[in-house]
């Protein structure tokens, strides 16, 4: 079992910044894949970013790609998602989960946090 608890949510203006922490508890840190997924009102849940169990590999949707970063501390059992530029349109609640694969796919992803509210206001 891996507990997941997102933080560093809230508003911020359009073009601001904010970086979501997520912390894990429980098995192995270092033997999953962390993904970061996102849900807008009435959308369904869409793919945002992934990293390797390792760290070395990265993954990102293209509606982010360039503004959005991954990271992950194995060390501290944390992920990490810096967002730059923030839009209006990535307003969404933000999850975070943990996967024993690399994948976009939600399906692949076995724990899952309880989702951090990211407002941007234009």
């Amino acid at each position: 079992q891996v507990q997941l608890v997102e933080s560093g949510g809230g508003l911020v203006q359009a073009g601001g910044s904010l970086r979501l922490s997520c912390a894990a508890s429980g098995r192995t840190f270092s033997n999953y894949a962390m993904g970061w997924f996102r849900r807008a009102p009435g959308k369904e849940r869409e793919f945002v970013t992934t990293i390797s169990q390792s760290g070395g590999s990265t993954a990102y949707a293209d509606s982010v790609k360039g503004r959005f970063t991954i990271s992950k501390d194995n060390a501290k059992n944390t992920v990490y998602l810096q967002m730059n530029s923030l839009k209006p349109e990535d307003t969404a609640v933000y999850y975070c989960a943990a996967s024993p694969f690399y994948s976009r796919v939600p399906r692949e992803y076995v724990y899952w946090g309880q989702g951090t509210q990211v407002t941007v206001s234009s």
